[in-house]
């Protein structure tokens, strides 16, 4: 599905959502500068339930990938006591992130990075992975995950799935303007 007929059904579905600049404006899919990026943040009722399904806590180090604007690993540290890092691609939406963590005053636990979501540095002290990205990033990321997660750390995704993973647990519930699916893995 092209990003225009997801924009047309109203349906933005990330965070971050990695757009082919060519679905939007007609340019060469090859041109490694025709991908744009757009933001879509998460709804709150939606961060909540996904930290909630991933019995979030204190001893707990939380990776936001495609952080957008931080509310995620913010919220896991403000709610929760958990350290984290967010990782975006976007230089705006890491001043957005960075405003987030300021505001809600958990700068001692979250740090805010920029970057591809999927080179992040030192994801294997991550015990608990949350993202909202489309498809194709899915499929990059399941045997990144696999090879670098420690056993048992647990990934909450919003509307996508890992191609591959049988989720331990799919929730289904009406936010506050659509419909929601979230998935939790336990890596094994």
């Amino acid at each position: 599905m092209s990003c225009k007929q997801l924009i047309a059904m109203g349906t933005f579905v990330g965070c971050l959502l990695l757009a082919s600049q060519a679905a939007l404006t007609g340019q060469d899919k090859t041109d490694p500068k025709s991908t744009q990026i757009i933001y879509v943040p998460t709804p709150q009722p939606v961060v909540d339930k996904m930290l909630d399904m991933a019995k979030v806590t204190a001893k707990d180090f939380v990776f936001d990938l495609g952080c957008g604007d931080g509310r995620v690993v913010a919220t896991a540290a403000k709610k929760f006591g958990a350290k984290g890092v967010g990782v975006d691609i976007d230089e705006e939406r890491i001043k957005d992130s960075n405003k987030t963590v300021k505001d809600l005053g958990v700068e001692k636990l979250v740090e805010i990075r920029q970057g591809d979501a999927l080179k992040v540095r030192d994801l294997e002290k991550a015990t608990v992975v949350t993202l909202y990205m489309l498809d194709d990033f899915m499929e990059k990321l399941e045997p990144i995950a696999q090879k670098r997660l420690p056993k048992g750390a647990r990934v909450v995704t919003h509307d996508f799935k890992f191609p591959n993973w049988k989720a331990d647990e799919v929730v289904e519930f009406q936010g506050p303007e659509r419909p929601h699916t979230l998935y939790l893995y336990t890596v094994k």
